[in-house]
């Protein structure tokens, strides 16, 4: 369909939004649905949470995207001995001054990358909550903003892998969206078997973006209208979920709103001003999969996922 003009999207970095895109997938070869969501989801403030099995590109997806992204990274490996004090910072007796200081952990970077965050405990997992919720960690009854963007991205093993704790549902909640990448197709991984190095390519990433930028983006994809007949039709899809008898609970608050800002940003990343129900529909799954069916992302649960869109009649 032909756009009019004034429903597009004319700005330089948008244009640079494509071309971190471009660059993106080669890095990460053959996933470019997969990439496009991630990028969604970091464009509309949203945390992204990667479940599949290890190899498959997890990792290298997130150090990929704070590269180009231009946003300050720290990686932070979850392991079933981590402390919250090692992921958010503690006071410290400075003897010359007489006084204790905050040293901040690696919380305190725009992107962390929460590795393996089921490997951690509940106790550790849960010092991400304020931080993921609010952009804030409160320490020893101070409250310490983080910066301004700040995403979390944390990969996850199978359940079912030896030394895994569950995600609570608290926890699930504050990931605007979660996505699995499997296995690469053929051609792609033959890729990697003629001597494509994904780790020389990421060191060599250029960063097109600034935090700033990502700052500006995100106050124009708040921006993207959403007709009344849209909204219902939203509405009709959360409230279809917590009805639904193939779901233990429906869609939260948080997760509808999430759900418009996710549709938002991929509407702005279409080149339009208004959200269509493509839009809803195209991230839908990946906002829903790890609320209403996870499981280990098995297919069929995306089969069940994708059925109740089906059945909601688009306006």
């Amino acid at each position: 369909m032909v756009l009019p003009v004034e429903n597009r999207i004319h700005s330089d970095r948008r244009d640079r939004v494509q071309d971190v895109l471009s660059l993106l997938s080669t890095v990460v070869v053959g996933k470019v649905p997969e990439i496009r969501l991630a990028l969604t989801c970091l464009l509309a403030g949203g945390h992204l949470l990667i479940e599949d099995i290890p190899g498959v590109g997890k990792t290298t997806l997130a150090r990929a995207l704070a590269r180009v992204l231009g946003l300050p990274f720290q990686r932070i490996q979850f392991t079933s001995d981590l402390l919250p004090t090692d992921i958010i910072g503690t006071s410290v007796y400075d003897p010359d001054a007489r006084h204790f200081h905050f040293e901040p952990g690696p919380l305190f970077a725009s992107l962390i990358l929460a590795d393996e965050i089921n490997r951690a405990t509940p106790r550790t997992q849960s010092a991400l909550l304020e931080a993921m919720e609010e952009n804030q960690v409160t320490v020893e009854g101070e409250t310490r903003p983080l910066p301004d963007p700040f995403f979390v991205i944390a990969t996850e093993n199978p359940a079912q892998q030896v030394g895994t704790y569950p995600l609570p549902e608290s926890q699930l909640d504050r990931f605007l969206m979660c996505l699995t990448l499997g296995y690469p197709d053929p051609e792609s991984e033959a890729q990697l078997w003629r001597g494509l190095d994904p780790q020389k390519r990421l060191r060599e990433l250029p960063a097109l973006l600034k935090p700033e930028d990502l700052v500006l983006l995100r106050k124009e994809i708040h921006k993207v209208t959403a007709t009344e007949p849209l909204l219902r039709y939203l509405a009709e899809i959360v409230r279809l979920s917590r009805a639904s008898r193939d779901v233990e609970q429906g869609l939260s608050p948080r997760a509808a709103l999430g759900l418009l800002a996710a549709g938002k940003a991929h509407a702005w990343l279409n080149g339009r001003t208004s959200l269509w129900p493509d839009d809803i529909q195209a991230v839908f799954v990946a906002v829903s999969r790890h609320r209403l069916a996870h499981s280990g992302i098995a297919q069929h649960d995306e089969d069940r996922l994708t059925s109740l869109l089906r059945a909601v009649p688009v306006p």
